[in-house]
């Protein structure tokens, strides 16, 4: 009698979940330089009037999820200084690549409007910070994202976790230490062969945390050591190089908080950093500032505990709308520059560029929210012999450099915003935590209709390999 049941319940869930999948839309291309037939990475794609959206990989592939009620809406695909592409998402042709041609203001411009308008590049951000409050949210949300994090040495990738998270914001007139909040709501990927790289980790840890001072790493032995005891000193590595909390409420929040003190773009910002009016480009059909960033009479600091992080020089660019100067876009590298630092830089990483970001900001509603997030990073994770002025023997024991630190990057794309007030609300009464290790069950149907990263072909590949031989947390 209960086999006819069981046959109309799973009928009736197979419908409903191919309804489910029915009500998207999926699509893909590639986006191509017109001229140079190149992939145009991290251009925007994005259902106009709407929070829906992504961006392309390094070789200029998408893929975007759209509910199946927006198909006569209007997909925009638009990158700085090119014309946007627009078709209906319904008429969206996904066999084609899309073209995208280049197109430029006219700096000439500048000098021909009234003389009350800024026409340097100090000015112009100057007068781009002044105008936070009004570009910036006013009142609570929330936003929903994706979170690709990786680390690699020069060889293969050592880590890699994939998250969907919630975003909480009260206002950019609120301070970030307690009005901001990140939460890790499913885990889709967790990959992780560092076991092999961490009694640096574990030594410091045990310094910091047991006053164990003259612990060194070399005297260690993977196999004492429990792997429990060696995920928690990860953990707290992590968090103070390179933690979510760090990157929303520290100072490479640099729009957002702007308002704290000693902000990189805060009060004194002309003092540590120079801005120079480069040329007017075109986003989507609006004018944008292109302005350069450069160093100016002291060094940039991030005052990060227990790190010497201090004596850069800043440099890279600035995109800032001609017409309500909002900050669309921020290119920010922090290069060694005093002699300690230019050392330090050198002998752990084997490079001057310490920290680079990218942040860009979508427009809804009249005010800009963070649309996508990239933040690379070196950190150390063995310790050899640093004398690089020197020749070893074959003979003579040490670390490979290739081996002695991990390229760590963080890829954060927001896919939705919320500012029902009620939604808000009920949110911020449940249990937050930004710990991406937290255990959680892999959940197949939410991944199937959350928006994601399109990971390149080389990433792909080197995924596959790390998945095959992820081995901390097998006990």
């Amino acid at each position: 009698m209960k086999q006819p049941y069981l046959k109309v319940f799973f009928s009736l869930a197979l419908f409903a979940f191919a309804l489910n999948l029915a009500a998207q839309t999926e699509i893909k291309s590639k986006i191509v330089d017109f001229q140079t037939f190149l992939p145009i990475e991290s251009a925007s794609i994005y259902v106009q009037n709407t929070t829906i959206g992504t961006v392309s990989n390094s070789d200029g592939k998408f893929v975007l999820l759209v509910p199946r009620e927006m198909a006569s809406d209007t997909l925009v695909i638009s990158s700085i200084g090119y014309k946007s592409f627009k078709s209906a998402v319904g008429d969206f042709d996904a066999t084609m690549d899309v073209f995208l041609e280049e197109d430029i203001a006219s700096l000439d411009e500048v000098v021909l409007v009234a003389s009350t308008r800024p026409k340097t590049g100090n000015d112009i951000v100057l007068r781009a910070i002044e105008r936070l409050p009004n570009n910036l949210p006013e009142q609570p949300y929330l936003q929903k994202g994706f979170l690709r994090h990786k680390e690699r040495n020069k060889k293969e990738y050592k880590w890699l976790i994939e998250s969907a998270l919630t975003l909480y914001d009260s206002s950019y007139a609120s301070g970030a230490d307690d009005n901001l909040k990140i939460n890790v709501d499913e885990i889709r990927k967790s990959y992780d062969l560092r076991d092999v790289d961490s009694l640096f980790s574990y030594a410091s840890y045990l310094r910091y945390n047991k006053r164990n001072l003259n612990l060194r790493s070399r005297n260690l032995i993977r196999d004492t050591i429990a792997t429990s005891s060696l995920i928690k000193a990860i953990k707290w590595n992590d968090s103070r190089i390179n933690g979510l909390e760090n990157l929303f409420k520290g100072k490479l929040n640099m729009v957002r908080n702007s308002n704290m003190e000693r902000a990189l773009l805060g009060k004194d910002m002309l003092d540590k950093h120079q801005f120079r009016l480069d040329t007017i480009l075109v986003d989507d059909g609006r004018k944008i500032y292109k302005i350069e960033i450069s160093k100016s009479k002291e060094f940039v600091g991030l005052n990060t505990p227990n790190i010497y992080n201090e004596g850069f020089e800043a440099n890279g660019w600035l995109y800032i709308y001609y017409d309500n100067y909002a900050i669309k876009k921020i290119e920010y590298e922090l290069v060694a520059a005093s002699e300690a630092q230019k050392r330090r830089s050198k002998s752990l990483f084997d490079t001057q560029i310490n920290h680079k970001l990218i942040m860009t900001y979508t427009e809804f509603q009249d005010k800009m929210y963070p649309n996508y997030v990239y933040y690379e990073t070196p950190k150390l994770v063995k310790i050899g012999d640093r004398s690089s002025d020197r020749e070893k023997n074959e003979d003579e024991k040490g670390i490979d450099k290739d081996e002695q630190f991990y390229y760590t990057v963080q890829e954060i794309l927001f896919t939705e915003i919320i500012q029902d007030s009620t939604t808000v609300s009920n949110a911020l009464k449940k249990d937050w935590s930004e710990d991406i290790f937290s255990s959680k069950p892999y959940n197949k149907e939410f991944w199937k209709r959350y928006n994601v990263l399109l990971e390149s072909e080389e990433e792909e590949k080197l995924i596959r390999d790390l998945s095959k031989r992820a081995t901390l947390y097998k006990q």
